[in-house]
């Protein structure tokens, strides 16, 4: 969510215009992220009160890739899940052109980020996740995972140049390990039955929380930035979760009462496979490597924004090496049949 187009305000208003939305009073760039343009857009309308959107500029995302996010954002909002609804037309077109971009503009989410979650967090992204998958399973496109194991056989010799030895060996070593979980044949049972679209990128800025009743009991109020969405395992997201909701940021450490409470609360909503539950372990490694890589990528080989803030890629290595030293289970008395 960098800026890397320039929207000026009369080219925002233009699309509210065409949107019916009202008069534009405040545009302000978005600095967090690294993918796309974003945009606060504040408007007003005939009843006096502020109305208020994001406007997504996409940069790397073609025209006809784009239908799938954002028909998948409309198809969960209608469905009760809490997440943005994209803004139609009259003639329910949601995709649209500013700055020479593919454009879309959003309904922005209430409250705030909760960068330091507790149990009572995790319980209600841990459940609404599940919900998520399950209100997914009937929408009719398909996209692949973009950022799944294809992507990393591509990048990973772009990258490994940049890394000293022992990173690199174990770059390409998980590499490895991850190919080798993708061709058995559990994991194909587990494409087959446990898979659907995914929101792959649902760390803790990506969800909103907003007052609840009572100190420290916020309410859960949507996930948004669905741009690395893609079909995949249910359990790759959970794991991607796992591995930023319950962990020490520090150490990558993984705080096993907080991950146990994620996992039952979305078991609560729906109960993982035998499958699933032994296979876990594996997925908590991929996700990791799945953001080292990609944040290796993106520090080394970086593109211009006037508005840009690299993750630093040692997170996710220390994620790695936490997940491959410590493997974890949901069920420590063993994997259901």
């Amino acid at each position: 969510m960098a800026v890397f187009t320039e929207v000026s305000p009369a080219q925002a208003q233009a699309l509210l215009d065409h949107l019916q939305l009202g008069t534009l009073s405040s545009l302000r760039g978005i600095g967090a992220g690294i993918e796309n343009t974003n945009y606060f857009v504040d408007c007003t309308r005939g009843d006096g009160h502020l109305h208020r959107y994001v406007l997504t500029l996409f940069e790397r995302l073609t025209a006809e890739q784009l239908p799938f996010y954002l028909r998948l954002m409309q198809h969960l909002a209608q469905r009760g899940v809490p997440v943005p609804e994209p803004h139609a037309d009259a003639t329910g077109e949601i995709l649209f052109e500013v700055a020479g971009k593919p454009a879309a503009i959003v309904d922005r989410l209430h409250g705030g980020h909760q960068l330091a979650p507790d149990a009572f967090h995790c319980q209600q992204v841990g459940a609404t996740l599940a919900r998520m998958h399950l209100a997914g399973r009937d929408f009719g496109m398909h996209q692949p995972n973009l950022r799944g194991l294809a992507w990393w056989r591509e990048v990973v010799p772009q990258i490994l140049p940049f890394l000293e030895a022992d990173q690199a060996g174990l770059l390409k070593s998980e590499l490895t390990y991850q190919e080798q979980l993708a061709a058995s044949a559990e994991f194909a049972q587990l494409q087959q039955h446990h898979s659907g679209p995914i929101h792959a990128d649902l760390f803790r800025d990506n969800v909103m929380f907003e007052p609840g009743e009572g100190p420290g009991r916020e309410r859960l109020t949507g996930f948004f930035d669905f741009y690395f969405a893609g079909c995949d395992t249910w359990l790759f997201d959970l794991a991607v979760c796992l591995n930023d909701w319950c962990i020490d940021l520090t150490t990558g450490v993984l705080i096993e009462e907080r991950a146990a409470v994620f996992v039952s609360s979305y078991e609560s909503v729906r109960p993982l496979s035998g499958a699933e539950h032994r296979l876990l372990p594996a997925l908590l490694r991929a996700a990791a490597l799945r953001f080292w890589v990609s944040r290796l990528y993106d520090l080394h080989l970086p593109r211009e924004a006037s508005l840009l803030k690299p993750h630093d890629p040692r997170h996710f290595e220390r994620v790695l090496r936490e997940r491959i030293a410590k493997p974890w289970h949901a069920l420590h008395d063993g994997a259901k049949a």
